[in-house]
């Protein structure tokens, strides 16, 4: 995995976890596209 200090993986609670993976599953059925979506925060510095 490639690591970014500007972009570090974002943590993201259950909630907002699940809410990432309905929305990869939405995608996945309106394109018929195998869809994952990667989460990354912007550090300013």
């Amino acid at each position: 995995m490639v690591e970014n200090n500007d972009f570090p993986v974002a943590s993201l609670s259950e909630d907002k976890l699940k809410e990432v993976k309905e929305l990869e599953d939405q995608l996945r059925n309106e394109t018929g596209e195998d869809i994952v979506l990667i989460a990354y925060q912007h550090k300013v510095k």
